[in-house]
């Protein structure tokens, strides 16, 4: 069970898909660059099943900040963005408003 001190371990922050690309080596995964205001950031992620290229372009996302940089099928992955799912569908998890990029998700 997780406590919250390891919940507070997370830097969770807002961020803007800039750019999206199919990964070369996987058919589910996206490879998104992701503007956090002061720097960007590459993040794969497993959503090319649900969401098109085009309308990521330009959503707010959340994302894990924080997270060591990983190597996931060739390419490296430096963040996870948040998302929920069911057996027929997977949402990313988004602010409701606009805010501006690198806020804190507290």
């Amino acid at each position: 069970m997780a406590t919250i001190d390891d919940f507070r371990k997370l830097d969770l922050r807002v961020a803007e898909i800039k750019e999206v690309n199919d990964h070369p080596n996987a058919d589910k995964l996206l490879i998104l660059t992701l503007d956090l205001g002061d720097r960007q950031k590459q993040v794969v992620a497993g959503i090319r099943n649900f969401y098109s290229k085009e309308e990521l372009i330009g959503k707010q996302v959340v994302v894990i900040d924080n997270l060591d940089p990983v190597i996931l099928r060739g390419v490296e992955s430096q963040g996870m963005i948040l998302a929920g799912s069911d057996e027929f569908t997977l949402a990313i998890l988004s602010p409701e408003k606009k805010l501006k990029l690198g806020s804190v998700v507290k």
